[in-house]
């Protein structure tokens, strides 16, 4: 498995990085506009668009560039970099994928396009209150009567689903199994409560009262759909947090050559700089581990099993990062004025964004027995 990547995906990663620093290019810009009550700047949104990162993994007939999970890994690796707001799995490339997968033509002609120019905002809602990853109850029902299809339900976390203009909600289908339906937003039966989380972002949780629904393309069970979006998911939040983490060791290591102590920068003390290398090595585990979620994507195999062991492996990363930046940083590293406590915050929501590292490795354990050899290393 060849772990480089070409010219063109590290033009890509390359352009979209100058992009997103034109935009947020100290943390102060940042906390600036997620302090608004959008939370995310519809100018570099725009920009996206132009660049055609928005459109990026669309099939060529649909007005895309047919790119796959291995340059989505790319672009949200520099998302995550920059902490930039905009949502761009949780509005376009999450909800895309469902449509391109499930959606009649029709639909994919009405919605595609918008999405792709950002004019059109999807949320995924598929999560509801009381459920624990990998265990997700969908416990909303859909019931079709002589005016179409309604369904009725509590739908939450739903990620930007507060600027959302339509949802794709997952619901419990009359003859068994999941659906998935398209509900406006402004449509009767649904209210819906935006709130700000830890990291700056936005969610909202959606209640449906009867709500009018269009089924995504024919009104079947969706269960393997949605578990090939999820295996997505995982690969995006992946991606996030190793550009996350990136940040935060350079932060780190800058801070330990130019902060005195005893009159000599802190990377003349030995056990620091061995402290920044664990680090740095965490941090590479994971970007390899990122690597191999996204071309295990690219080659057909939508494997949750792959995905929580990328998924562990990030989080253990994440966890070390972030632990050892604040320790080094000391108190500055915990102030809003600084951008390291935002990039640790954000590391702390795709922990607990559908499966901490506890969970992946419950769900990695779980399948030892249907293996001939568990092989310990040293």
């Amino acid at each position: 498995m060849d772990f480089n990547v070409t010219d063109e995906q590290q033009m890509l990663a390359d352009a979209t990085r100058v992009l997103l620093t034109k935009f947020y290019p100290a943390i102060e810009d940042r906390n600036r506009v997620t302090g608004e009550e959008l939370g995310w700047n519809r100018d570099a949104w725009g920009a996206l668009a132009d660049m055609g990162v928005l459109a990026m993994s669309l099939p060529e007939a649909d007005g895309g560039m047919a790119a796959g999970a291995v340059e989505a890994m790319l672009v949200l690796t520099e998302v995550g970099r920059a902490l930039a707001p905009e949502p761009l799995w949780d509005a376009v490339l999450g909800p895309s994928a469902l449509i391109v997968a499930a959606g009649g033509d029709e639909q994919r002609a009405a919605m595609l396009p918008g999405l792709a120019d950002g004019s059109l905002l999807c949320a995924v809602a598929h999560h509801e209150p009381g459920g624990r990853w990998p265990h997700v109850p969908v416990t909303t029902a859909a019931s079709e009567g002589p005016d179409g299809w309604r369904v009725t339900g509590t739908k939450n976390p739903v990620l930007h689903g507060d600027c959302a203009d339509v949802a794709l909600v997952s619901a419990a289908l009359p003859s068994g199994g999941t659906g998935l339906f398209l509900v406006p937003s402004d449509g009767a039966g649904v209210t819906r409560i935006g709130y700000a989380t830890h990291d700056g972002l936005r969610g909202a949780q959606w209640e449906l009262a009867d709500a009018a629904a269009v089924p995504l393309g024919h009104p079947s069970d969706r269960g393997a759909t949605l578990v090939e979006w999820e295996v997505r998911a995982q690969s995006a939040l992946c991606a996030e947090a190793v550009g996350a983490m990136s940040e935060a060791l350079r932060l780190t290591v800058e801070y330990l050559k130019n902060r005195r102590q005893f009159g000599v920068p802190l990377a003349k003390f030995q056990t620091l700089t061995h402290r920044a290398a664990d680090m740095y090595v965490a941090l590479e585990l994971a970007r390899s581990m990122s690597m191999y979620a996204a071309m295990s994507i690219d080659a057909g195999e939508f494997d949750p099993v792959v995905a929580s062991r990328a998924r562990l492996r990030v989080s253990r990363s994440a966890r070390l990062i972030g632990q050892e930046a604040i320790q080094m940083h000391g108190g500055i590293g915990l102030t809003a004025e600084y951008p390291l406590a935002h990039y640790v915050s954000r590391l702390t929501a795709i922990e607990h964004t559908l499966g901490g590292g506890a969970d992946h490795l419950r769900r990695i354990s779980d399948g030892i027995g249907d293996h001939r050899m568990v092989t310990l290393g040293d």
